[in-house]
């Protein structure tokens, strides 16, 4: 089988870039996979669980907001921020995740509060959890 060629991006660099067998990452349309020869295809990044295997092995990293080009049998994904399952720190997730449900449960006329940026975090934080939870 052939290969498609793999990069995820953040702004600070380059986290993967690699040859792989398929990607599966998650859409704002929903889950999305791709193997060599899809067509060409844009798609905007939501929180979630980004995986790809290659020679048998499958990796996960939890990605955050951004954006997928797939043309050419390459696929690039731009996020904010990406992160491999084994070095996420849950404890810290979990502790954002309580504090964006607390930030959340709050009345909404309450001033400084930002709900849009509370409600953000708590995806990013339950992505991350979940994310984790894969490998341990």
């Amino acid at each position: 089988m052939r290969k498609l060629m793999l990069e995820i991006v953040t702004p600070e660099k380059l986290v993967v870039g690699q040859e792989v067998d398929i990607v599966i990452a998650p859409g704002v349309m929903g889950e999305f996979g791709v193997l060599e020869g899809h067509i060409p295809f844009l798609s905007g990044i939501e929180p979630g669980e980004l995986r790809f295997t290659s020679e048998d092995k499958t990796d996960y990293y939890v990605v955050t907001y951004g954006f997928a080009e797939i043309s050419n049998n390459k696929v690039s994904i731009l996020v904010d921020a990406a992160e491999k399952a084994d070095k996420i720190d849950v404890q810290r997730a979990q502790r954002a995740l309580e504090r964006a449900k607390e930030r959340l449960g709050k009345d909404r006329s309450s001033e400084g509060i930002d709900f849009l940026r509370a409600e953000s975090a708590l995806k990013r934080a339950a992505a991350r959890i979940a994310v984790a939870g894969k490998i341990r």
